[in-house]
Order: structure tokens, then sequence, then C-alpha cells
């Protein structure tokens, strides 16, 4: 059941969501359903109803003012290891702060990302 007025559903710019699902398909395992070329929603995120990609020009990064979505991980380095393998950049190596730790990647189209684990 849909937890009243909690996050429900996230949505993300795309600039080729080809390159956008097939990264998060390999670097997280999620699963995908397109409803025409210009917007694919995802599922098995851990959201309640999950989110979707859009087309359009521009990506979302926190710099810019963007909402930064933040993934936790039990193992930062293989977590890394894997977001790389799938074509993510790492924009901010693992640093810490009070209470865990955390890394920052973009994926192919230029969004922004973080992943964290507690010390």
């Amino acid at each position: 059941m849909t937890q009243y007025e909690a996050i429900d559903y996230l949505e993300y710019p795309s600039t080729n969501i080809s390159n956008t699902k097939a990264f998060f398909e390999a670097a997280f395992g999620w699963v995908f359903t397109d409803y025409g070329p210009e917007y694919s929603a995802f599922e098995a995120t851990g959201l309640q109803s999950g989110g979707g990609f859009y087309a359009a020009d521009l990506a979302s990064k926190s710099a810019q003012g963007g909402a930064l979505a933040v993934f936790f991980s039990k193992d930062l380095a293989v977590t890394q290891a894997r977001v790389e393998a799938a074509g993510g950049i790492i924009v901010k190596p693992i640093f810490s702060f009070p209470g865990g730790s955390r890394f920052h990647f973009t994926e192919p189209s230029g969004n922004e990302f973080a992943v964290w684990t507690h010390e």
C-alpha cells in the first residue's frame, strides 16, 4: 500500500534514455517499462512505486540545485566498481561525513546520484 504523503515516485531527465536504462540495468539491476520513445519507468529500486526517466536536454546535478537521490550500500568499494563498470563517472570520490562515507557519480545522461554507507 502507498504510504500517505511519503515520496512515492521520482522522475529524472535523460539526454539518452537507452544509455540511461542500460547503465541502471547493469549497475543496479533495475527493470524498465517503456511508455513511448520519450519516457521509461523503473521499478525494483526501493521506492514504493519507482520512478521514470523522461527525454530532456539537461541533466540534474546537485551543484546546480537539482535533487540528489542517495543509494545505500553495505560496501562502497563494490558498489563503486559496479557503477564504473556500467559506465558511471565518479564525480566525488569516497569521503567521510559524520555517520558514514559516500561517493557521487553521474550516469551516461549526466544525472548526479550518490551512494552512502554507515561506519
